[in-house]
C-alpha cells in the first residue's frame, strides 16, 4: 500500500504541500487541471520553480490571485461541489473546508454559513485544498501520516502563536506538538486542514520510494516541508511478556497491582482466574511490557505481589492502525476510535468517557448515546 509521510520539521502550508508533492513526482499539469476544474479562469496564475532555503532545495509553488471577490463559505463549498475534480478529491476538500469554517466560526463567534475566511476566502485556498488532495490521489497514496508539528510561543502582529485558527482546525485529530523557537506562524490553517482530514499523526514503518521538498514563502534557512512516498510495512513490534501465578494474594491487592503496573508503563495487564496446585483457586497474571521496561516491571511484580518468580518471554505483536476522529452529533461532540487494516476501516468504537459525559449531562441512556455517536462516525467515514 502506497503511503505518504509529511515530515513537518518547519511547519506546513498549502503551497508547501503542493510543492512537496510535485517534487515527489506528481504531474505539474494537475495544478492547471485544478484551476480549470474549479472554473477559476483568469483569476489564478500558478508559477512553479526550484528554490533553496539554506541547504534545503525543492519545489516552490506560487498561487497568484488577481483582484477578486472574497468568497463566503457557501460560495467556496459550491465551487468545490460543482468542480470537475474526482469525487474522492472533492470529498476531502469539502471536509477540509468544513474544518476551516468551524474554526473561523469558533474564533470569531459567528455561524459557519456567515463566516468569512478573510485571507482564506480566495481562489488560492481552493487551489491549495483541491490541488493537494488531487496530487495525493494521482500519486495513488492510500494513507497519509504526519510528524509532530512545531509550536512557536508568543505574539506576532497581535496574533498569538500558534495561530488560533490552525489550533481550532486541528482539534480532536490526535496531533502532537513540539516546542519551537521560531517567532512566526509555522502551521497555516490551510496546511492544518489538509493534515486534519488526511493524516494520522505518527511515524509509520515504511520503505522509501521517493521524497519531495516543498519550499515555503519565508526565506529562513530550512523552511521546507518534506513528503516521503513509499510502501507501508507490517506494523510488527517486539514486546516482553511477564507472567506469574498468584495463589495467596487478596483480590483487592491484585487490582491495585494492575493499576500500578499500567501507570509504570505496561502496555497491557490481564488477570485470569486459575486453579493452582493442590486445587487452590488463584490468578494468572500476564504483563505486556516494552522490552526496555521489562526489568523494572518484573522488579515491581516481585516486590508488590506474593509471587516468588516471574517468567519472561520475548515475542512480537502485530498492530492494526488506529486513529481518533471527532464527530458532531445532535447530542454533542464525541471522539471515536477508528481501527484500520491495509488503509481500510474495519471497526469503530465510540470513546467511553465522551459518551458517558454526554449521557450524564443530558440524562440519556449511555447505550443510546453510543448508538448515536457510532452512527455519526459511520456516516462521516462513509461506511453506510
Amino acid at each position: 500500500m502506497t503511503i505518504a509521510y509529511f515530515d513537518c520539521f518547519a511547519g506546513i502550508s498549502g503551497d508547501m504541500t503542493l510543492g512537496a508533492l510535485l517534487d515527489a513526482g506528481a504531474d505539474r499539469s494537475l495544478l492547471d487541471a485544478t484551476v480549470e476544474a474549479l472554473r477559476l479562469g483568469d483569476e489564478v496564475r500558478i508559477d512553479v520553480r526550484h528554490e533553496t532555503r539554506g541547504h534545503a532545495g525543492g519545489t516552490r509553488v506560487l498561487v497568484e490571485v488577481s483582484d477578486g471577490v472574497e468568497r463566503t463559505v457557501p460560495a467556496l463549498r459550491a465551487t468545490i461541489e460543482e468542480s470537475g475534480a474526482p469525487d474522492r478529491v472533492k470529498a476531502s476538500a469539502l471536509a477540509a473546508l468544513g474544518r476551516l469554517a468551524r474554526a473561523e466560526s469558533a474564533v470569531h463567534g459567528v455561524p459557519e454559513e456567515k463566516a468569512h475566511l478573510h485571507e482564506l476566502g480566495g481562489a488560492d485556498t481552493l487551489v491549495d485544498l483541491v490541488g493537494a488532495f488531487w496530487l495525493l490521489h494521482a500519486l495513488e497514496v492510500e494513507r497519509v501520516y504526519a510528524s509532530e508539528l512545531p509550536a512557536p510561543r508568543g505574539v506576532k502582529g497581535g496574533m498569538p502563536l500558534p495561530a488560533p485558527a490552525s489550533m481550532r482546525v486541528l482539534e480532536g485529530t490526535g496531533v502532537v506538538f513540539q516546542p519551537s523557537g521560531e517567532a512566526r506562524e509555522l502551521v497555516t490553517p490551510t496546511g492544518a486542514a489538509i493534515l486534519a482530514v488526511a493524516a494520522t499523526f505518527e511515524r509509520p514503518v515504511m520503505t522509501l520510494d521517493r521524497i519531495g521538498y516543498g519550499i515555503g514563502a519565508n526565506d529562513a534557512p530550512g523552511n521546507a516541508l518534506a513528503v516521503w512516498i513509499g510502501q507501508e510495512s507490517e506494523a510488527r513490534t517486539g514486546v516482553t511478556l511477564i507472567e506469574t501465578n498468584l495463589d495467596d494474594m487478596a483480590p483487592n491487592l491484585i487490582a491495585a497491582l494492575v493499576e500500578d503496573l499500567m501507570a509504570a508503563g505496561a502496555l497491557d495487564v490481564t488477570v485470569v482466574p486459575a486453579l493452582m496446585k493442590k486445587g487452590r483457586p488463584g490468578h494468572a497474571l500476564a504483563v505486556m511490557s516494552p522490552p526496555e521496561l521489562a526489568a523494572s516491571l518484573s522488579d515491581h511484580v516481585l516486590r508488590q505481589s506474593t509471587t516468588l518468580g516471574v517468567r519472561l518471554t520475548k515475542t512480537d505483536r502485530v498492530l492494526a492502525s488506529r486513529r481518533l476522529i471527532e464527530v458532531e452529533t445532535r447530542l454533542g461532540t464525541a471522539r471515536v476510535k477508528v481501527k484500520e487494516l491495509g488503509g481500510r476501516v474495519v471497526d469503530i468504537a465510540p470513546e467511553y468517557e465522551d459518551c458517558r459525559r454526554i449521557a450524564l449531562d443530558r440524562g440519556i441512556d449511555l447505550r443510546e448515546v453510543m448508538r448515536v455517536v457510532a452512527a455519526a462516525a459511520r456516516a462521516e467515514l462513509r461506511l453506510e
